[in-house]
């Protein structure tokens, strides 16, 4: 894990349409995750900043955070035997 969340650094294309209130309310939303071990990622934070802004409905962000859970669980392995 890196010493410092950064989102901004890593992706200020995705703050440009916010004020600093909102800046901070998404940075703020993924601080405690990434104290526990969340790797920021530019899909995370792209779609918060979405919904943030108004781009998005609450609906449409929690569909979308819930197929990027999704994706990021792991897949069992199957053994198969004869």
């Amino acid at each position: 894990m890196s010493d410092k969340l950064d989102l901004e650094a890593q992706w200020p294309e995705l703050f440009t349409q916010l004020d600093t209130k909102k800046r901070r309310a998404v940075v703020q939303s993924f601080a405690a995750a990434w104290h526990e071990g969340w790797k920021p990622n530019r899909e995370d934070v792209e779609n918060l900043t979405d919904y943030m802004r108004g781009a998005i409905d609450r609906p449409e962000y929690e569909r979308r955070a819930a197929e990027a859970a999704e994706r990021q669980r792991p897949v069992p392995h199957v053994v198969k035997t004869a």
